[in-house]
């Protein structure tokens, strides 16, 4: 049995349209809780600012949980699966340099959902970060130092 079965359904009917937003999801491999430590988590974000940055794409809103990560952008430039591989592979080097560990951090692909109506864009943040509060990580966001969002 193939040990992804369905990942190939992440790619299928995928189209990336320059200006148009993604809730993008991706998760840790074996969704191992590896951004349980925050020091770990702000190098997942760095690589989120770099993106930003250097004009790919437009962050809205962002939470990094322990094991998956949620992105609100904007598309700007490139491809969004190219933006999003280089994303996750930017911050597996990054993190297995600081951990001294070694192979995949992220499972492949990844999930996204356009958003078609500017009316979606707020939900859609607020439910990005809304996350640690629902996990029970935090009783209060302000208490959550990985998440970000444009309507602040």
């Amino acid at each position: 049995m193939h040990p992804r079965p369905h990942s190939h359904r992440l790619r299928r009917g995928r189209y990336s349209e320059q200006g148009r937003a993604y809730l993008v999801t991706a998760v840790t491999h074996q969704r191992r809780p590896v951004f349980a430590n925050w020091k770990v988590g702000r190098l997942l974000v760095a690589e989120f600012k770099c993106a930003h940055d250097s004009g790919l794409v437009n962050s809205l809103a962002w939470v990094v949980m322990p094991d998956h990560f949620h992105w609100l952008l904007q598309l700007h430039d490139g491809h969004l699966s190219r933006v999003i591989g280089a994303t996750k592979a930017r911050c597996t080097h990054r993190v297995n340099s600081m951990t001294g560990a070694s192979g995949p951090l992220w499972q492949s692909g990844f999930h996204d959902r356009a958003i078609r109506d500017n009316e979606e864009l707020r939900p859609s943040a607020d439910y990005i970060i809304d996350n640690p509060l629902r996990a029970g990580l935090v009783e209060c966001i302000g208490d959550y130092p990985l998440w970000n969002t444009a309507w602040l």
